[in-house]
């Protein structure tokens, strides 16, 4: 007959409890340091957005345009879709 192994003592209940809270300190430490990346603020549109000038001021020309009845309602959504192009657009066209 052999003789029983001995138990290690990372076997135990102890030691698997230490890695259990080991681990969960990791998880909590990943967590907040990309706490900005799981959780992140609602923030406030910038006031001095160019593309957010640019669209409101077509927007508002073309909303006229509709109120005057020189355009129809089709026009303006697409003269709308194609002011937002025009806008994210770069360069001078702005």
């Amino acid at each position: 007959m052999q003789a029983p192994v001995p138990r290690s003592a990372l076997d135990s209940w102890a030691a698997r409890g230490f890695a259990v809270l080991v681990a969960f300190a990791a998880g909590s430490v990943i967590a907040y340091v990309h706490r900005d990346a799981l959780f992140p603020s609602p923030a406030a549109p910038a006031q001095d957005d160019p593309f957010r000038r640019c669209i409101d001021q077509r927007w508002a020309e073309i909303d006229k345009m509709a109120a005057d009845g020189v355009i129809d309602a089709a026009q303006a959504a697409l003269f709308k879709s194609r002011a937002e192009a025009l806008c994210r657009a770069p360069g001078p066209a702005r």
